[in-house]
């Protein structure tokens, strides 16, 4: 029997026991479709919560001062710490760890343009603040290195900020003026949910260049002189975190008379230790919703195998007559082999075409900020192929060698006593 014989004889047994055929084909579809989706969910939901992290800053550290808990050098517990406005020159220069080490000084502003006014939360820092800090640019440009070190009176708006002092109006190349101070806007940002903030929202600000910002509005008293609020700080890699924060806090201790271990004293909200615990926390889900796929797979495995050992039953006296008509063991063999083999191949192949066709549904809906929909990949496919080949080996294997194996003689006397 050739190739194509064998084909046709297949499905025509098939569809001879189609109901059955479909409910099994059902089984094995279906734990595909789990499978894909849960997984293609998992990685959209982890996506969605990275990306929603991201807005307020990437792998960012903002490093606060605070009062001391212990004794060092000679001096009290309970000492206010507060940071200076060169104390980052320091700390960067001793922290090579560190790619970025940032002052950041922000204070309530009365600002007005020809068209409104109102009291605007103005921060200054340096101009790598816009990539930590996951701001993006709208129109023209954020101010650079030499916009601060000349202390330039230039401001880069927040998209909130700009529409309460230019509604819809170009804010490019207008002034402002920011408690009688004149400033040229440079730049708009472009509006972005952010998740979480330590001092109001990026969007209702506006921006200025370090330097302008310390000479026109300083921390004022009771605040010290020469203070800042806080130093964003950013590791060059997940694997220098750690070195970062402890460079960081030595050469802070050393600066303001601490113990580097006192974390009251300088206490850090680290978005770093935030992302990587959330990270375990989303692989462990998709671990668990990828397990429960490949049980539902595996089900519908034993579901095909149970069917083909029942065919295999039903079949006793047909197989006694091929084989004593002249077929071979292997030709027995192939047959169930390549049945089992069908079954699970095309209803595997509905149940990829399926979940891709739901997922891609799903897609075009709005989602929530901390989900980035059904994100299907050849990585998810390719895992899905892979599971049921092996699934649709596991389940040919035992039934095609339980049907090569029947001896006629045995096959022809229990059909006929049955």
């Amino acid at each position: 029997m050739n190739f194509n014989d064998l084909l046709r004889d297949t499905v025509a047994t098939l569809w001879a026991h189609k109901r059955r055929t479909l409910l099994t084909m059902f089984g094995i579809a279906w734990g595909i479709i789990s499978i894909t989706i849960m997984v293609a969910a998992g990685e959209g939901l982890g996506d969605g919560i990275q990306k929603n992290q991201e807005t307020f800053g990437k792998d960012v550290m903002i490093v606060f001062a605070g009062r001391t808990s212990m004794q060092a050098g000679g001096t009290r517990s309970g000492r206010r710490v507060r940071w200076l406005e060169e104390d980052y020159i320091q700390v960067a220069r001793e922290s090579p760890a560190c790619k970025y080490v940032m002052p950041e000084l922000g204070n309530d502003v009365q600002v007005h343009s020809l068209f409104n006014s109102g009291t605007i939360q103005t921060v200054g820092a340096l101009p790598p603040f816009t990539e930590i800090r996951s701001i993006t640019i709208a129109q023209g440009r954020f101010y650079n290195e030499e916009d601060n070190a000349q202390a330039r009176n230039v401001a880069f708006l927040g998209s909130d900020a700009k529409k309460q002092l230019f509604a819809e109006r170009d804010a490019l190349g207008q002034t402002i003026w920011m408690n009688g101070i004149p400033y040229t806007v440079i730049g708009v940002m472009k509006p972005k949910d952010q998740n979480s903030s330590y001092d109001g929202f990026d969007t209702r600000k506006v921006f200025i260049p370090f330097n302008a910002m310390r000479r026109d509005f300083p921390n004022k008293p009771p605040a010290v002189e020469h203070s800042v609020d806080r130093l964003l700080v950013a590791p060059w890699s997940l694997e220098t975190h750690l070195d970062c924060v402890h460079q960081i806090r030595r050469t802070l201790g050393r600066l303001h008379h601490f113990d580097p271990r006192d974390k009251e004293a300088a206490g850090i909200w680290d978005t770093v230790k935030d992302a990587e615990a959330n990270r375990m926390i989303i692989v462990g889900m998709e671990i668990f919703m990828g397990a429960v796929g490949v049980a539902t797979l595996f089900l519908g495995g034993l579901s095909v195998m149970n069917v083909m050992l029942v065919s295999v039953r039903e079949r006793t006296r047909e197989i006694g007559v091929r084989m004593a008509l002249g077929a071979t063991r292997r030709s027995i063999l192939r047959q169930f082999f390549l049945e089992t083999i069908f079954v699970v191949a095309v209803s595997g192949g509905v149940g990829l075409i399926l979940s891709y066709g739901f997922c891609g549904l799903v897609n075009l809906a709005p989602m929530p900020p901390f989900f980035s929909g059904m994100l299907t990949s050849w990585k998810v496919a390719a895992m899905s192929i892979f599971l049921l080949g092996l699934i649709s080996v596991l389940s040919a294997l035992y039934p095609a060698n339980r049907a090569a194996s029947v001896d006629p003689i045995e096959a022809l006397r229990f059909e006929a006593g049955g």
